[in-house]
Formats: structure tokens, sequence, C-alpha cells
């Protein structure tokens, strides 16, 4: 290794200069010089892109009960927000009401807390789920979050075949990264299909699926694993929709992807370009003809990881940097981190200071103005290259083993998330990568940020509330709605209907979620 060699945070050397000899290789119709909008799309999915119509400006909001949530969500919108996201408390992520005992201590903590029909209710009061639309990032109990969100719609009045969101649902990461996973994988599996299936026929503009690379950055990995891994998960999923017999070209134009911005400016944007050419390649190769059913569509959040607690308002910059990275890249939507997130959930101010991030760059950066305003560049086109030749590689070890699925269970991509975890602090600690205010230009302060702390006497309030729910609910109709989810889960029929049904009985989560613990059993 020469001693000023530079790398992108993935190892990719970057060379001094780059000229019209590196961008030679690259053949007109895999990079550049094909228009945005065309296949295989690596200069975005719209011929025109920010033109005709800007990403969707979310913020990621959830915490304490409904009531509070919806607080802050009638805030963000009267700031300018396009779409909500919505953030679940833990026990409702691992399908628990907020008064079991494996509860305590963790109610309304790092989202909402949400157990039933009425608190989706409360949690949308006044917000016309028809006008909106919802990201709900929740992975095993995403069936019964989207039961609530359909049950909510139908009692508006709401027309389903016009209502639009995304459901985060991918149960593959939580295995490698996360670890908010229920059931084992293979049921987990059967709920993913029947959701692709179920939304196929009754609400066709809904994303059915977020398959999450954003779990496995703030895991550890590097930007190039970021998109094997993901793109990896993607595979498993349409394979398993085949296996279920479902078209490619419907279900794959609703699939959609959820993506880390990272500071690596440059690396950052070449991912984005790199990974929607992948895709693009991907399902044609897996059977699509649609064009629509090829396009990697994907929604970002800046990395909650490089923030730092060390004088936090250095976090603006950053993730300034990370939401050029977005737009330059071509998302179709973006969440952007407050920067006092390293200490606490956002303060309201904090998540102004995020949206009015996005908002500066929308309309007074020029960036929007022209469709990839970075192709062409020698050092993108290249890197794009790099990026995409490394990723591939990787996806191949995994196709080798088996699979996404095979490779979990046998721990590879856990493994290669860790190592590169381990490798990034040690450059942090030996000052090979600088991190401002951390391990270099440090300061002697006192934080005097205000801290947004959530009362532990959320969990009495929620107990109150089921308790209210237990008693005006008629109990034969919920053990009846209850019975019939455990006899279409035992069997191979679509489970959806009945789980809308027993939310609309007013079964608690936590009931739904431990019907199919008897049938399926849990993940150890």
């Amino acid at each position: 290794m020469n001693p000023g060699s530079r790398f992108t945070d993935s190892g990719i050397e970057i060379k001094k200069v780059y000229t019209d000899a590196d961008l030679s290789k690259n053949p007109p119709e895999r990079g550049y010089g094909i228009s945005p909008g065309q296949f295989p799309f690596t200069r975005g999915i719209q011929a025109d892109m920010y033109r005709g119509k800007l990403w969707t400006m979310r913020q990621y909001a959830g915490f304490s009960t409904a009531e509070e949530s919806n607080k802050r969500y009638q805030y963000l919108l009267s700031q300018g927000v396009m779409g909500l996201s919505v953030a679940f408390d833990l026990p409702t992520q691992l399908g628990y009401n907020s008064d079991h005992p494996l509860s305590e201590g963790e109610v309304g903590k790092v989202g909402v807390a949400i157990d039933s029909i009425d608190d989706m209710q409360t949690l949308f009061k006044d917000i016309k789920l028809q006008d909106i639309t919802t990201s709900m990032t929740i992975n095993a109990t995403a069936f019964i979050l989207l039961a609530f969100y359909v049950a909510l719609a139908k009692k508006q009045g709401a027309d389903l075949k016009k209502i639009s969101g995304t459901v985060q649902n991918d149960i593959l990461k939580e295995y490698a990264a996360r670890g908010t996973y229920i059931y084992p994988p293979k049921p987990s599996m059967r709920i993913i299909t029947d959701i692709f299936e179920w939304c196929g026929h009754e609400l066709p503009k809904w994303n059915t699926i977020s398959i999450s690379g954003y779990h496995i950055r703030e895991a550890g990995s590097t930007a190039v694993q970021e998109i094997a891994f993901t793109l990896s998960n993607g595979k498993a999923y349409v394979k398993a929709a085949l296996e279920k017999g479902l078209d490619i070209n419907v279900f794959g134009k609703r699939l959609s992807f959820f993506f880390n911005a990272h500071n690596n400016l440059f690396e950052e944007v070449a991912k984005f370009r790199a990974a929607r050419r992948m895709w693009a390649g991907i399902m044609k190769e897996l059977g699509a003809t649609d064009p629509h059913a090829m396009m990697l569509r994907f929604h970002t959040q800046t990395g909650g990881s490089t923030l730092t607690a060390q004088q936090p308002s250095n976090n603006i910059a950053r993730v300034t940097v990370q939401t050029l990275a977005a737009v330059l890249g071509g998302t179709q939507s973006l969440h952007t981190n407050g920067y006092d997130e390293a200490l606490s959930l956002p303060t309201e101010e904090a998540a102004k200071i995020a949206l009015r991030t996005q908002q500066i760059v929308a309309y007074e950066s020029g960036v929007p103005d022209t469709a990839d305003p970075l192709a062409g560049s020698y050092y993108v086109e290249t890197l794009t290259n790099d990026v995409e030749r490394e990723a591939l590689k990787l996806m191949e070890k995994i196709d080798m083993i088996g699979g996404s699925i095979a490779a979990i269970e046998q721990g590879f991509i856990q493994n290669e998330i860790a190592k590169s975890a381990y490798d990034y602090q040690r450059r942090i600690e030996r000052n090979e990568k600088v991190i401002v205010g951390v391990n270099k230009f440090q300061s002697d302060e006192n934080n005097t940020n205000p801290v947004f702390k959530v009362d532990d006497s959320i969990q009495k309030i929620q107990t109150e509330k089921l308790n209210a729910l237990r008693r005006k609910r008629d109990p034969a109709k919920c053990d009846q709605a209850l019975q019939l989810l455990n006899d279409k889960a035992s069997g191979d029929e679509n489970i959806m209907p009945a789980v809308i049904e027993a939310v609309e009985n007013y079964c608690t989560l936590g009931e739904i979620a431990d019907t199919l613990r008897e049938v399926f059993g849990e993940h150890k």
C-alpha cells in the first residue's frame, strides 16, 4: 500500500485524478450514455427526476403515546412535511402489549406504543389517510400494523385503492443486523408473501416491503456491503413470491428499498447509482419484463451512526452532506436526522432544522434542476463501476452459500458486518479515520442542548387504555376472530383477511402475535 493512498470507506482505492481513459472503460449502455428513466436506470428511474416532482420529504417520528405522537405529526405537516414515517416502540415491534411483563421500561421509549386499532385512530386523529403517504418502520408485526392502518382507513371511509405508503416488512435484515424478530424464517417469509398477495388485490398503491440496507449500515457495514446484502435479501423475497405463484410484473412494482446516506459524498452517490443498475439486472434475470418492475425505488435516511454526542451542532453539517448524497443519488423519499439524536430523541427544534435542511437543498441549491447531475464525471462513473463490481463479488459468495437465508443461518452476513464495524472503530482509534470533534479538533464543552426524554408513566397510561378496550369489546367475537386466525395460519390460506377481522373486533397486537406464536413458534 502506498503511503499516500486514499480509500473510500469500503476500501476502494481512490486515484489522485481520473481522466477520459477511466471513463472509456465504462460501456455506454451501462453508464452515463443512457438517459434517466431507461433501463438499467443507472441515472434514475424518472426521465426528468425532480423537475417533475421533488422527493417526498419525511420526518421519522413516534414516541410516548399515540396522543403525543399525533401532536408531532400535526406540527411536521404544518411545517411542510409531505409524508409521515412512524417509529414504533420495542414492545410493538416484538408483538407484546404494553402491559406485558417484558414491556417493562420500554413502553413509548424508542417509538410510539400501538396496542390496538384505538391507538392507531388516535395516532392519526384529524389526518386523512387518503391524503398522505405513510411509511411504517415495522417488521415482525408489520402485518398487524398494516391491518390497523387498513381498518382505520375503512372507518374513515377512504378508498383503499387510493391509500398509499410503505410498510418496512423486511425480516431478513432483522436476523442479520437488528434482532427484532418473532417467528422463524420460513413462516416469516410466508407472512411477507401473504402481504404481497393481499395488497396486490386490495391495496394496489401500497409498497408492500421496504428492503432495508439502512439497519445493515447502522450495524457497521460498508457501503458496498450495504447494497450487496440488501439486494441479496431482495432476491430472496422475490424468489419466495415467485414460489407462491405471484406475478413478478405485478408485485415487482410495489417493492421498495431503504438505504442509508453517510458522509463520503461520492461513494454514497455511486452506491445509489450502482444499486439501481444491479437491481434492474437482477429483476430481468428473474423474469421481469415490465420496466416498472425492474426499477429500484428507494427511501433514504441520513446516517444515525454518524452523529456524534461531542459537538452535536456539527451534525447539522453532516446531515447536509448526507442530504446532498441522497438527492444527487436520485432518492424518491428522504428523512433527515435531528442534530441531537446522539443524545436523545429529537427535540421539536432539531426536527425542524432537519426538515429545513431538505427544503434548502430542494429550493435554494439548484441540485434538483437536472437529472443525475454528476453523470459523466470521470470519478463518479468509475466509482459506480467499482462499487458495483465489489458488491457483485459479495453477492456471488452469498449465492454460493445458498442465498440470503442460508447465509444468515450460517452467520456469514453477520460476521462480515461485525468485521467491518470492528475495522472501522480501530481506524478511528488509530486516528486513521478522522471524526471531527471526536478524535481531532476536540474542545472542552458543557453540553447545553435540551434533551427530550419520555416519561416512565407511559406504561401505566397504555395499561389503562388496554383495560378500557377489553371492557368495551365483545369477548366472544374476539375469541372467534383469533380462532379463525389460528385456523388460517395452520393451513396455507392468506392470513391478512383474518388479521383485519381480528383488529376490527378489537383484538390487541399482543393477542394476534401470540396466536401466531402458538402456530409458528419463536425464532431462537
